[in-house]
């Protein structure tokens, strides 16, 4: 099992950056491919990005491509998400989520534990 709380959220205007955290519990952290999903008011929770268990694969939706990195340090049992050129459609609550595989954790299906969130809000 493994316990996953996003930090780093904030308020940052259009064309800025910030950079996401999630920090996991347990011995068993290395063994979780970890994604962020984001979820905006009224929408459904969508796929941002997912990495391997070693950090040597990872995964992005298109619309974050290019703009956004997804990093992991299984030293210190934390994934970030640094977040660049963030545009007000990047408005959402950021949750961090731990699965088997890269493939699977591109859903929220595929998804074994999640984070509680953290909200990102982009001014224009």
């Amino acid at each position: 099992q493994v316990q996953l709380v996003e930090s780093g959220g904030g308020l940052v205007q259009a064309g800025g950056s910030l950079r996401l955290s999630c920090a996991a519990s347990g011995r068993t952290f290395s063994s979780y491919t970890i994604g962020w999903f984001r979820q905006a008011p009224g929408k459904e929770r969508e796929f941002v990005a997912a990495i391997s268990r070693s950090g040597g694969m990872t995964s992005y939706a298109q619309s974050v491509k290019g703009r956004f990195t997804i990093s992991r340090d299984n030293a210190k049992n934390t994934v970030y998400l640094q977040m660049n050129s963030l545009k007000v459609e990047d408005t959402a609550v950021y949750y961090c989520a731990a699965g088997g595989t890269i493939v699977r954790l591109t859903t929220t299906g595929g998804v074994d534990y999640w984070g509680k969130g953290t909200l990102v809000t982009v001014s224009s």
